[in-house]
Parts: C-alpha cells; sequence; structure tokens
C-alpha cells in the first residue's frame, strides 16, 4: 500500500534533511523503506544499530540512509547537522521518530535551513479512498471499532485490535516514556489516560484531573504536554477572537488511536473527524505550505461548535459532527454573526439525504464529506 505522503517525502530528498514523524506504529518505517529499495537502515532502538550511528558506518553506497527513532541519541540535532555539513547528502537522509522532533533533545537552530519535516498519521476515510479509488459506507464504523492505524485497520477484528492496542500502549509508557522523560509516575500518567479517554471532545478542567490524580494542575499540565508530544493525544485550542461573550480557553483532547475513546458514539465520531481534520490540515502545512490550522469555539454560555478551520489565521469553516441529528445546530447561527464564516459544514453519520441551505449551510454524510475534505 503505498501511502498519500509518499510523493511528498521525495520530492526534496536531494536538497533537504527530511525529518518523518508521528504514532508510533502509524506506518513510518514501511513508508521510508518503500521510497527506494536502495536503503541502508538503522534503528537507534537496536543497540548494534546505535553503535553503527554512533561510528557513522553506514553503506555510503546506498541511495538513501534511514535513521530511526534518532532523536533518542543524545545532541542528535548537532550530530546530523555535522553530517551535512561536511557529506552533504550524499546519502539521501531521511530521519523517522515517534516523538515530535522539534520538541525533544533541542539543539537550538544546528538545523536550521537543512531540513522539511512532515507528520505521518495513521490511515484515514480520505486516504483509504484514494488507494480504492472509492468510498465503503462501512469505514466509518470500522475507524470507530479498531482506529486507522494500520496493522489493526487492515486485519479488521476487534480481538486483534484490542491486543494491539494493549501492546501499543505499554511500548510507549513503559519503554519511550522512561528513554525519554525518565518518568517515575507511569501508573499515575495510565490513570490520567483512562480519564482523558473518557472526556474526549469536552473542554479540560485542569483542577478536575489535579483533583482525581491527587496532584497538581502543573503536573497535570506537564504530563499531557508529554503525551502530546509522543503522539499519543492532541489538543485543540479554543479561537480567541471578541465575541458577543468570553470564549472559553480550555482546550478539548483528543486521542490519535479512535479506538481509545470511552463514551457514546458521538463522541467516538468527533474523535474519528478530529483526526481526520488535523491529518489534512498538517498534510497542507507539510506538503503545500498553507497556513490552516484547527480550532473550535465555545461560550462560556454552553454555545459551541465543535471545530473551527482558519486559513491565514482567520475564521474559514465551522464544522458540526452529529450522530443522528440532521437539524442544523442553532450554535452556526450565533458564530456566524461574530465570525467571517466561509462555510458551515454539520456531519452527521446517520444520514438519509444530504442537503444545503439559501445561507450556505450544509448538512453532509460523515464519510462522503471526509473522503474528499472540500475546504
Amino acid at each position: 500500500m503505498e501511502r498519500a505522503l509518499t510523493p511528498y517525502l521525495k520530492e526534496y530528498m536531494d536538497r533537504k534533511i527530511i525529518l518523518l514523524t508521528g504514532p508510533r506504529q502509524s506506518g513510518k518505517t514501511t513508508i521510508s523503506k518503500m521510497i527506494t529499495p536502495d536503503y541502508d537502515y538503522l534503528n537507534h532502538d537496536n543497540h548494534e544499530h546505535r553503535l553503527l550511528i554512533r561510528e557513522k558506518a553506514w553503506d555510503r553506497s546506498k541511495e538513501l540512509i534511514i535513521l530511526d527513532e534518532l532523536h533518542k541519541m543524545k545532541d542528535w540535532k548537532s550530530w546530523l547537522k555535522g553530517i551535512y555539513d561536511t557529506e552533504g547528502l550524499t546519502p539521501k537522509i531521511l530521519v523517522t521518530g515517534s516523538a515530535k522532533l522539534d520538541t525533544y533533545r533541542k539543539m537550538g537552530d544546528s538545523l536550521a535551513g537543512r531540513y522539511f519535516q512532515y507528520r505521518l498519521h495513521p490511515l484515514d476515510i480520505r486516504e483509504i479512498s484514494q488507494i480504492e479509488g472509492k468510498q465503503d459506507r462501512t469505514l466509518t464504523q470500522q475507524m470507530i471499532r479498531t482506529g486507522g492505524f494500520p496493522e489493526p485497520f487492515l486485519e479488521g477484528t476487534e480481538t486483534f485490535y484490542n491486543r494491539w492496542k494493549r501492546s501499543h500502549s505499554d511500548i510507549i509508557l513503559r519503554q519511550d516514556m522512561l528513554e525519554l522523560e525518565s518518568l517515575q509516575n507511569i501508573s499515575t500518567i495510565e490513570t490520567l489516560i483512562q480519564l482523558l479517554r473518557q472526556r474526549v471532545g469536552s473542554p479540560v478542567s485542569w483542577n478536575s484531573l489535579a483533583r482525581d490524580l491527587g496532584c497538581s494542575d502543573k503536573s497535570v499540565k506537564k504530563w499531557v504536554q508529554i503525551l502530546e508530544e509522543m503522539y499519543v493525544i492532541f489538543q485543540i485550542h479554543p479561537f480567541h477572537r471578541n465575541v458577543a461573550r468570553a470564549l472559553l480557553k480550555s482546550p478539548k483532547i483528543y486521542f490519535y488511536d479512535t479506538g481509545q475513546v470511552l463514551g457514546d458514539s458521538g463522541s467516538q465520531l468527533e474523535n474519528m473527524v478530529a483526526c481526520s481534520l488535523l491529518k489534512e490540515i498538517h498534510f497542507r502545512q507539510d506538503c503545500l505550505g498553507q497556513n490552516y490550522d484547527l480550532n473550535y469555539v465555545r461560550t462560556k454560555n454552553g454555545q459551541e461548535i465543535d471545530f473551527l478551520i482558519t486559513h491565514d489565521e482567520e475564521p474559514d469553516t465551522l464544522i458540526e459532527v452529529k450522530w443522528a441529528d440532521d437539524q442544523p445546530s442553532r450554535h452556526f447561527k450565533f458564530f456566524s454573526q461574530y465570525l467571517p464564516i466561509q462555510r458551515q459544514i454539520q456531519l452527521v453519520e446517520e444520514l438519509n439525504r444530504e442537503k444545503t441551505y439559501p445561507e450556505g449551510l450544509e448538512i453532509r454524510k460523515v464519510n462522503h464529506w471526509l473522503s474528499e475534505m472540500p475546504f
């Protein structure tokens, strides 16, 4: 299966180091090895490979060197800069990592101007539709049951997914976090993850989480940041603009693995849509250089629309997610009075008929709209 990101990774390889990040087991190693058959591969998690990396002893006759999990090496950016400045891109260099490489092992701007960074997400409805050349009405249900990580998605059974999920979590919590952060609070972080799984789609109360965990809100924020940097969760922040009433400032938290969500079908669907929107926005940022971002809007009085897409820092598209309600949310009208919105979309899973209204509001089937992402 060729991933949608593949041609964009190839585009500037002869001029830039390529940094490819994303959640563990999202397919980074697989996509890297599919770029060309003429590669050498070294993984910093492998003790034999670590020695070869330290000695810079890879096969330079190859077209491509893939350096996996390199961010776990101390001063990795300065080390990589030295390779680039002395040897150039012969072979081409692709670095992958399951943590945000612009966060871990920060070394100032040592790589400035020498790399392009890309983010690989799990599969989503749009990518599956592009690969298969058709839309599948069952995709939404499967994404909710098994998430979009390639191995469990392609296997397609909940039994396999549940076993995979446990192993996946253990690797992140008991290997990556201990190695990168030297944390001693793994059991507390496991509890935090369980609490977050139940609160998907709701603004976070740091004080409430701190009380439940018996710690300070500062500690909770730190752990949430670490989970985000490890691509376990992501935060969507409220859009700040002077609306009629003050907007809430708390973020909402979603999981890269939709199957992690504990809640009703509406929460699971909202998480799946959030993953798809973020993936598309990261694609437009990383591959096309476009300035899109993902937010939400909610007032202290409870008016809310699930997602707001901004373009060049201006409000562009409001998106509300419903499981079966085909009647337009009344909150569209409230926010459209104060924000210069271009499009208003309500995505519905159980929908008999798509429709539009004179003021431009659209009611669309979830899998149909996400397969095209027309914003």
